[in-house]
């Protein structure tokens, strides 16, 4: 017999719920042990360089012949392994944020960051706006880091808001600001280019960073019985 209530698929939600969760978990547990194997194994191979140019070549395939089903350990990988233990050398940063991440995202901060204090802000970004691959690297291709935390901004912050809601305002704030998904055509005027931004509004908005959500274009306000439009309300 079918049960056909509220009950019942209360519980089954509740159930399936659960399952999706240890799903996650485990497949998250599986990845940072991953992540850390290959900083143990990089390690590893950091210390022993002295063995020559051949040493990563005849690594690679001797694990293979013991791990003939296994990838992941190729001459390429095991020099990305390197790079990454020779790169995040604190083993809290390791544990508490590149762990949390893909190998594939590890290898692309690899690939374009140099700092390790760049990688941890964008490491500490991409878990807490949930950047895919490639939101990571248009972030990295577009400087946001740059743009965000070292490049000097010009606000009122500092007068108008109290400490440290004024840093914390000036460290959301960008210069300047990367809209380069709008054509540049001589003659462009300011309404072309708003409809523009709002044509490709998701763009706009991963650009403008985290806590912005659009309300519209040309919003109409009525102050003191005075029409006022804005053009971008965000």
């Amino acid at each position: 017999m079918l049960i056909n209530n509220n009950e019942y698929f209360e519980i089954l939600k509740d159930i399936k719920i659960r399952i999706k969760t240890a799903q996650y978990k485990a497949v998250l547990g599986a990845n940072r042990e991953q992540i850390l194997l290959y900083w143990n194994i990089g390690k590893i191979v950091s210390e022993n360089i002295k063995y020559g140019n051949n040493f990563i070549s005849n690594l690679a395939r001797d694990i293979r012949l013991d791990f003939p089903n296994s990838k992941g350990y190729s001459e390429r990988n095991l020099r990305y392994m390197r790079k990454f233990a020779e790169t995040i050398t604190d083993f809290e940063i390791l544990q508490t944020l590149s762990a949390k991440l893909s190998w594939s995202h590890n290898t692309l901060l690899l690939d374009k960051v140099k700092s390790q204090d760049e990688i941890v802000w964008y490491t500490t970004q991409t878990i807490e706006n949930g950047w895919s691959l490639s939101a990571l690297e248009y972030h990295i291709d577009t400087k946001t880091y740059q743009r965000q935390i070292t490049a000097e901004k010009t606000t009122n912050y500092e007068r108008l808001l109290p400490s440290p809601f004024s840093e914390l305002a000036k460290e959301s704030l960008k210069n300047p600001y990367v809209f380069d998904f709008i054509e540049q055509r001589k003659g462009i005027i300011e309404r072309e280019i708003e409809r523009e931004l709002v044509a490709n509004i998701a763009k706009t908005i991963m650009e403008l960073g985290t806590g912005f959500a659009f309300v519209g274009s040309q919003y109409h306000l009525e102050i003191s019985e005075k029409d006022y439009y804005i053009d971008l309300l965000f």
